[in-house]
């Protein structure tokens, strides 16, 4: 890899770089990194204002590898944007800036999918889903890369949401994809469940999951936002989160249970722990969960790889490095 100057990656540049088995991977990696004390977590900063709308940053850093970012981006009904900005971190100097929606998207996805690796059972071949939004589509290719999906059961409280979703999904997977008019018929029996959706009150009971179902809830980041009930949590053999400072400061569902219930949040394992310990499904376990909130390691382990091939294949637009100027002031003029 050759050490040039700040690059600029656009949106499709990096997509023709990495692709979503390659983020799975990539995360795996940085999570193993994690577990091995040589990658942490910076906690995520967060604003909120009218109606919905909210701003974002997360960091980390691989102090092994030498790198450290931050990804950073506004969400509005119209509208979002995202950054994700790469330095070296041992001479701070900037690496890439680097256009980084579909980046989180498939973080966001591959940490479902090794997610769903680790912890739902081997022969599992049958997903459902609860939620059709933009993430929808990724959560269901991620699955895919680490089970040998059969049948898909979809559902979204809009029906014509549900039926788009559908035949778009008939168009990119070869297994079946059947859709569910409740929550209740579309997890039933179903062994790898994955909720993302906005929702603000919570539509998933214990009593819908089957025993040996593994529960991805990616849905419901911000405070007051709530897919699933608590009595999930009694059923639950083993709880994994992705970041617990971020657990603790948004994720209704967890601080209702471990914060002013009946849990202790020394219960919830991290993924990264889960990796670096070679822990797998414990046999014959009810359920297990996963509560992934987002965290500035899953962001750095994709752009890390991109920013690599990327260095490898000559690709990215050079950007002038930022420059020094002294401020100028003006001072009160004496009367």
């Amino acid at each position: 890899m050759t050490e040039d100057g700040l690059i600029w990656l656009r949106e499709d540049e990096i997509v023709d770089l990495i692709d979503l088995n390659d983020a799975i991977d990539a995360l795996e990696s940085g999570l193993k990194e994690e577990g091995g004390g040589v990658a942490k977590n910076i906690p995520k900063a967060l604003g909120t204002w009218g109606d919905g709308s909210s701003m974002h940053a997360l960091g980390s850093v691989f102090t092994q590898a030498g790198y450290c970012g931050w990804k950073t981006w506004a969400n509005t009904k119209k509208g979002a944007e995202a950054l994700f900005i790469l330095f070296d971190s041992d001479n701070g100097s900037l690496k890439a800036v680097m256009e980084a929606v579909a980046l989180g998207m498939m973080r966001t996805s591959a940490i479902s999918g090794l997610a769903t690796r680790w912890l739902a059972q081997e022969d599992a071949t049958e997903m459902a889903l609860v939620g059709t939004g933009h993430q929808a589509l990724t959560q269901v290719a991620a699955v895919s890369a680490v089970r040998p999906l059969e049948r898909l059961k979809v559902f979204s409280p809009t029906a014509e949401n549900r039926a788009k979703f559908a035949k778009q999904a008939r168009d990119v997977f070869d297994f079946e994809i059947e859709e569910a008019e409740n929550v209740e018929t579309c997890v039933a029996d179903v062994p790898i469940v994955t909720l993302v959706t906005r929702a603000s009150e919570p539509f998933l009971t214990a009593d819908m999951l089957s025993k040996g179902t593994h529960l991805n809830a990616v849905g419901a980041i911000l405070p007051g936002r709530q897919e699933f009930t608590q009595d999930v949590f009694a059923r639950a053999d083993l709880v994994v989160g992705d970041y617990l400072p971020n657990l603790k400061r948004a994720s209704q569902e967890f601080i209702a249970y471990f914060e002013e219930g009946p849990g202790d949040w020394s219960q919830v394992k991290l993924l990264s722990e889960v990796i670096a310990n070679g822990q797998t499904r414990p046999p014959g376990a009810d359920i297990t969960l996963f509560k992934a909130m987002g965290m500035g390691i899953s962001d750095l382990s994709v752009a890390k790889v991109a920013y690599e091939r990327a260095r490898e294949r000559g690709v990215g637009a050079p950007v002038a490095k930022p420059g020094r100027a002294t401020p100028h002031w003006r001072a009160l003029e004496r009367v």
